[in-house]
């Protein structure tokens, strides 16, 4: 299945187009990155942009995103009503497809490590992906805003960032986190009395006695008082729930409902949700919603991978057999991870659950490692005909970027069949004590992991007959033949314990 990742950063400016313009422009820049929305509010002096994609294409668009802002963004200088701690202050991931919460966790701490070392920034993890439970919190992490933090975060061990140096800079921290999708909402009133706001705000949210799941805040906003609202779980609190309540909080005052406002995007269940409530369609269903089926309609023709297939046999020679390796594998890792997943949660296979999920776990991170891999083949492919055709070169210099592509071109068919090697090993692992009514499936996984190694052998060793260091050459051989020794034994185990387990 196609994995799909949200991110929703938001950028400590709203005032300058050129500004957060240039930000969304180096994160629509990605390759397999869509930008979905870019929404710049002045009053706040913030912009939200949502952005989706695959975890590959999402976090490097992230690192991109804030490497830009903290370049552009200067905290020193930043007025606003909404409350910040850096320049993009805060970077969320959110799992939409393919994806769960546990992955979108590594998925933040990546990109913290990688932000706090590369660009020196000082991140802090919020959310599921929180380090301490006092951060678990975007408030908690952000009080007392940029000018408190920069005071505290070199002496104050509470403030001490889980990656990057604990030091003051004008593009302040960074909170990065996991958490599932938020509904930014807002409703204005009648009225330019941003006190009542805040006192219908403070009746609302969770943390002043009002409802779980709702964050809220009252602002003045172009001259109207407007409740501004994070919904954190719309399944357990939602929009018509809020909607309600601040509307009898309003009425306490004489007040009314004016107009709500979305901030970014909002998952259609969460409105169907309130026009069933407001319609009183209660017996309504999903399917009766024409635009649900027609999607039920693609994703079942989404099933089949036909556009890598059509791909691959065009006349093309990206993709070819390192792509086609890189794709059996990642085919193993998730038979492997099906296979776990089919074992852990059932009591039958109680005493194995640890190791069960365990494996699962594993396969998801490797199939997800030989799925960025199949594009990887390709621009390592393209990246040696660009070297050939390079004319700005002189013949030694065009014979070293040849050279050094050759090589980089050899890696990625050995690390897909390294990775293959473990997918194998994940699965004949699986196949002896996992569910054994998908023993076969485990033994499958192997098989293709077999093809995928002996696939991606054939790259490794065309690409180390062209390069002229021997020596290079040697190691490169040296270990694609261990790993194919290694994988025999490996595929042997579990089609044996498959046939065992099976009764064939």
């Amino acid at each position: 299945m196609q994995q799909i990742v949200e991110c929703v950063p938001n950028f400590s400016n709203g005032r300058d187009p050129e500004v957060y313009n240039k930000i969304a422009g180096v994160i629509s820049a990605v390759k397999g990155v869509t930008v979905l929305n870019v929404s710049a509010d002045a009053d706040h002096n913030r912009t939200v942009i949502t952005f989706v994609g695959s975890p590959g294409s999402v976090e490097e668009a992230a690192f991109a995103a804030i490497r830009t802002a903290a370049e552009l963004i200067n905290l020193d200088e930043h007025e606003g009503e909404h409350p910040r701690i850096g320049a993009t202050d805060v970077c969320p991931f959110v799992p939409v497809k393919g994806m769960s919460i546990d992955q979108c966790v590594e998925l933040a701490q990546r990109l913290g490590e990688r932000v706090g070392s590369e660009l020196g920034i000082a991140v802090y993890l919020y959310g599921a992906a929180a380090t301490r439970p006092e951060r678990e919190q975007l408030s908690a992490i952000r009080k007392g805003q940029y000018e408190l933090w920069k005071k505290e975060v070199a002496t104050n061990p509470d403030r001490q960032p889980d990656y990057g140096p604990a030091e003051p800079k004008t593009c302040g921290a960074t909170v990065i986190g996991a958490r599932p999708f938020l509904i930014a909402y807002n409703l204005y009133l009648n009225s330019d009395n941003a006190e009542i706001a805040e006192k219908i705000a403070r009746g609302v949210r969770f943390s002043g006695g009002g409802l779980r799941f709702i964050q809220a805040k009252g602002f003045l906003v172009e001259g109207q008082a407007q409740v501004s609202m994070n919904l954190t779980n719309f399944t357990k609190t939602p929009i018509h729930r809020v909607q309600e309540m601040v509307r009898r909080e309003a009425a306490r005052y004489g007040l009314a409902i004016t107009k709500a406002e979305l901030i970014g995007l909002t998952p259609q269940q969460a409105l169907v949700d309130a026009a069933r409530w407001y319609l009183q369609l209660d017996d309504m269903k999903d399917d009766q919603i024409l635009e649900n089926r027609l999607h039920e309609e693609e994703e079942e023709a989404g099933m089949l991978p036909d556009a890598f297939i059509e791909a691959t046999a065009s006349a093309k020679p990206t993709p070819g057999g390192g792509s086609a390796a890189a794709l059996a594998g990642a085919l193993a890792a998730a038979l492997t991870q099906m296979v776990a997943g089919l074992t852990t949660g059932r009591k039958k296979y109680a005493d194995v659950a640890g190791e069960a999920e365990s494996i699962r776990r594993q396969a998801a991170s490797l199939r997800r490692r030989l799925t960025e891999t199949i594009s990887e083949d390709v621009a390592a492919f393209e990246a040696v005909m660009a070297a050939y055709r390079r004319k700005d070169l002189d013949e030694e210099q065009k014979a070293l970027a040849v050279e050094q592509a050759t090589l980089a071109a050899a890696r990625v068919p050995l690390e897909v069949a390294q990775l293959s090697l473990e997918a194998a090993e994940l699965a004949a692992q699986i196949a002896r004590m996992g569910n054994v009514n998908a023993a076969t499936d485990a033994a499958a996984g192997a098989l293709l992991a077999q093809a995928a190694v002996g696939t991606a052998a054939l790259n490794v060793k065309v690409n180390a007959a062209a390069l002229k260091d021997e020596l290079q050459a040697d190691i490169l051989r040296e270990q694609i033949a261990a790993i194919e020794a290694q994988l025999v034994e490996v595929v042997k185990a579990a089609q044996e314990t498959a046939a065992e387990r099976g009764g064939y």
